[in-house]
C-alpha cells in the first residue's frame, strides 16, 4: 500500500487509540452516550472504509463527470450511512474509568432519586417511570461499564435524564489510574510515529499518491 493510503487507513485508528488511552488513564469517570461512542468509532474506521470498500467500488462514471467533487458525494454517503446506523441503535451509556463494583452503589443511590419504583434484578435495572430498562455490562480490563438497553421499548428522554444525572453523581468521584491502558496509548503513538516517518522519508511520493487517488 502506498504511503498516503496507509496514512489515511491507519492514521485515524492511531489517533483513536491515543485518545482512548488518554481517556482511560484519566482519574475522572466519563459518561458518554452510545451514539457518541459509536460516532467516534465510525470516524476511526473512516479511512479504512475509504481505502477499502469505497475504492473497490469506486464510481468511475461519476468521477469522469464530477471530477474530484465525487469524493464529496462519497463522504456525504458515508456520513448518511453512519447517521442511519446511529439513529437505529438502541440507547446505551458508556462509563469510562470506573469498575462495576464502584458504579453499582452510586447507580443504586441515583435510582432512588430518579424513580421510586426502580427495581434491580441481578445486573438488570428497570426504571418504569423513566421508560428505561437496562442491564450492566463490565469491561474489567479497561475499567469501563456499559449500561445497555434491555428490549426495544425505551424512552430516549428518560435515557438522557439518566445520563445527565449519572454524570453529575460521578462528578466528585476520583478513580485510580488504569495503567493497563498504557498499551493502547503506546500502540497509537507507535503507529503515529511510523506513519510520520513514512511521510518525512518521501513526502513527494505521498503527495503524488494523494493526487492519484483524488484525481483518478
Amino acid at each position: 500500500m502506498d504511503p498516503f493510503r496507509l496514512c489515511l487507513a491507519i492514521g485515524p485508528v492511531a489517533v483513536y487509540l491515543v485518545l482512548l488511552g488518554l481517556v482511560n488513564l484519566g482519574r475522572r469517570p466519563l459518561v458518554v452516550s452510545g451514539a457518541r461512542d459509536a460516532a467516534a468509532l465510525s470516524l476511526a474506521v473512516a479511512g479504512l472504509v475509504f481505502v477499502g470498500p469505497i475504492e473497490l467500488f469506486f464510481p468511475e462514471t461519476a468521477a469522469i463527470r464530477f471530477g474530484v467533487g465525487v469524493w464529496a458525494f462519497l463522504v456525504a454517503l458515508y456520513g448518511l450511512c453512519v447517521t442511519f446506523v446511529l439513529l437505529t441503535l438502541r440507547p446505551r451509556l458508556v462509563v469510562y474509568n470506573v469498575s462495576v463494583d464502584e458504579l453499582r452503589p452510586i447507580l443504586a443511590e441515583l435510582v432512588e432519586k430518579l424513580d421510586g419504583e426502580g427495581r434491580w434484578a441481578g445486573d438488570s435495572l428497570s426504571l418504569p417511570n423513566l421508560g428505561v430498562h437496562l442491564h450492566v455490562e463490565a469491561v474489567p480490563s479497561l475499567r469501563n461499564v456499559t449500561l445497555a438497553s434491555s428490549g426495544p421499548r425505551q424512552d430516549y428522554v428518560g435515557w438522557r435524564k439518566l445520563e445527565l444525572a449519572l454524570a453529575e453523581a460521578l462528578g466528585g468521584f476520583t478513580a485510580a489510574r488504569n495503567v493497563a491502558c498504557l498499551s493502547l496509548l503506546s500502540a497509537g503513538v507507535v503507529l503515529l510515529v511510523l506513519l510520520g516517518a513514512a511521510v518525512v522519508r518521501d513526502p513527494q511520493r505521498v503527495a503524488q499518491s494523494m493526487l492519484d487517488m483524488f484525481t483518478r
